[in-house]
């Protein structure tokens, strides 16, 4: 891959990852009000699934879901009755004791399963398919550079946010900081629901 291509492919990479967007609120909330251990599961389950997402347009899902609109509302439709829920469920926690399974966890199978229904992924996912992997004579070279870098990405910037996320969680632990923290998340997770309606 030239250097200018691996440039371009590195600011897409930077701006995409380290934007806000359901995985990176995600990782913060879980974060702040369950740990940065906590955290990691999904932390580390973003790359995994958003890898797979990758593998599967490099090889013509991606074609498929941008033909038939009924699959690719019925992608939309999953992710946002997803991302409404965890709003909702992140913005009822209020202390960090009431955190728990009951109210809000996202374990790593369930992180690797969201990139499938996050509009943010799948645009991510075919514009670097489209632009960077289909149609190259050495498109399997390309895809062997871009998967690692990308899930370099998408590992590091979930790690900061909820890194992020774990430092504040002493300061959210007093007063109703928690709550208001959560409800802020949740209002990041419902506008990103009302861009997933829009894109």
């Amino acid at each position: 891959m030239p250097p200018v291509e691996f440039t371009a492919l590195l600011a897409l990479a930077t701006a995409m990852s380290f934007s806000p967007g359901p995985n990176t609120t995600l990782s913060t909330a879980l974060a702040a009000n369950r740990g940065l251990r906590h955290a990691m599961r999904f932390v580390c389950a973003v790359p995994v699934g958003w890898s797979a997402l990758l593998l599967l347009c490099a090889g013509g899902l991606g074609a498929a879901v941008v033909a038939v609109p009924a699959l690719r509302w019925g992608i939309k439709a999953v992710g946002i009755g997803y991302l409404v829920w965890l709003a909702w469920k992140l913005s009822q926690s209020g202390q960090l004791g009431e955190a728990d399974a009951a109210r809000m966890d996202v374990g790593f199978w369930q992180g690797a399963a969201l990139q499938f229904v996050n509009i943010k992924a799948w645009l991510l996912s075919l514009t670097i398919v489209a632009g960077w992997i289909i149609g190259r004579e050495d498109s399997l070279q390309r895809l062997a550079v871009v998967l690692p870098v990308m899930a370099l990405f998408a590992l590091s910037s979930n790690f900061v946010y909820a890194a992020v996320g774990a430092l504040l969680r002493h300061w959210l632990a007093r007063g109703r900081r928690l709550l208001w923290f959560n409800r802020a998340m949740g209002c990041v997770l419902v506008v990103t629901a009302a861009w997933m309606v829009r894109a």
